[in-house]
């Protein structure tokens, strides 16, 4: 048994025992015990992830390396999907997927459900450089596809997938969780529609995560195999300066990374910053693998938008020595200071990505958007100085 197998194995012992039965989820990964708990809140408020109506699509699953999957499929479902199938290379994760979803069969091969022509939509999370490639493959069988992020880890593979979706007329949706699958950033969309805090021309985007090392497989540790931590985590930030500016065209301006507290794991990088500016407004990211083991959360994700008539903060998983949960929002104007608890509010990124889906429309993302956030995240991660070592 090799490492890897073995930390799964762990993992799921945990799990299991953690989750009380709600969920055994076979990822590895800080990342998706957050997925764990934000199922079982979603959970609690809804009690069953179901769509009322007859199905309006169907769809399926190709790989599940990433916790991130069990929230995309439950997305996915809220909005009238209904899951047919799936197919993953481990054994251990296919059981844990398939004790989530019974309802889908088990595909023998991935081909199995490329072929099947009533399948609409494929989701996956498999393992970073193998997501674009798998886009390609799903998209040439004339379905839409929606990736974990990153959803591209190279810019030649971006290139390769910006050519087949224009082909091919396919949706290739990539989700940034942060944005989409987090209340509090869906309900500051709407204030800053509505002209809350007037025109918007900085967003400061952090997105720190707990590392948790012996829970994490082999691949996480490769950037070849995860992009680098711009690559990877910093897609989200990208994608919530694009939408917030609401700006088209940006540039790089400056970006670093750095392995400056693992050495023991060379090829990784723990921490990464850039500063960015475009024709909407400027912005600011900062993400990294240091939150501590004292924090009651896996990261103190926060979200800072500034604009002429206020700004809002949102305090997206924890509210450190103050409110409990997560999904908080400060809204702070000319006319008043207000908290707004976000926990309540709807998430419309599924049933918008059905529509979208059935109606052959753009309203859960435009295809420009959803490249322009990776591509903003590869050139910046290419151009990035390391300072690995220079920050202990």
């Amino acid at each position: 048994m090799n490492k890897s197998d073995f930390n799964r194995r762990k993992f799921l012992k945990s799990a299991a025992a953690d989750a009380a039965g709600l969920m055994i989820l076979s990822a590895f990964s800080t990342s998706a015990q957050a997925a764990a708990k934000r199922f079982s809140e979603s959970s609690l408020r809804e009690e069953n992830v179901i769509y009322p109506g007859t199905p309006r699509i169907k769809f399926s699953v190709i790989g599940v390396n990433h916790g991130h999957i069990y929230s995309m499929a439950e997305a996915v479902i809220r909005g009238g999907g209904q899951m047919v199938s799936f197919h993953a290379k481990e054994p251990d994760l296919a059981q844990a997927f398939a004790k989530r979803f019974p309802q889908a069969k088990q595909a023998a091969t991935e081909k199995e459900i490329l072929e099947d022509a009533s399948i609409q939509l494929v989701l996956s999370s498999i393992i970073p450089d193998e997501r674009a490639p798998l886009g390609v493959r799903v998209m040439q069988h004339g379905k839409d596809y929606m990736v974990d992020k990153p959803g591209i880890t190279a810019l030649d593979q971006l290139a390769d997938v910006r050519r087949v979706q224009k082909e091919t007329k396919r949706i290739y949706s990539i989700m940034y969780s942060e944005r989409l699958e987090n209340q509090a950033t869906v309900k500051a969309g709407e204030l800053v529609k509505a002209g809350a805090i007037g025109n918007v021309i900085q967003t400061i985007g952090l997105g720190p995560h707990r590392m948790n090392a012996p829970t994490r497989p082999d691949w996480f540790f490769d950037k070849k195999r995860f992009g680098g931590i711009i690559t990877d985590i910093g897609s989200h930030q990208f994608d919530q300066y694009l939408f917030f500016t609401n700006t088209t065209k940006a540039e790089i301006v400056a970006s670093q990374v750095g392995n400056v507290h693992h050495p023991n794991y060379p090829a990784f990088e723990d921490f990464g910053d850039v500063i960015l500016r475009g024709n909407g407004g400027a912005g600011y990211i900062r993400v990294d693998w240091l939150t501590p083991d004292g924090l009651n959360s896996w990261g103190d994700g926060r979200l800072t938008i500034l604009g002429t008539e206020g700004y809002i903060e949102i305090r997206k998983n924890i509210d450190i020595a103050g409110r409990e949960g997560g999904y908080h929002l400060f809204l702070v104007n000319q006319k008043e200071t207000k908290y707004i608890d976000c926990s309540k509010e709807p998430l419309p990124y599924g049933e918008q990505l059905v529509d979208d889906i059935v109606n052959r429309t753009e309203t859960a993302m435009t295809q420009e958007h959803c490249f322009l956030a990776t591509e903003l995240a590869l050139k910046a991660q290419n151009q990035a100085k390391n300072i690995s070592g220079k920050m202990m």
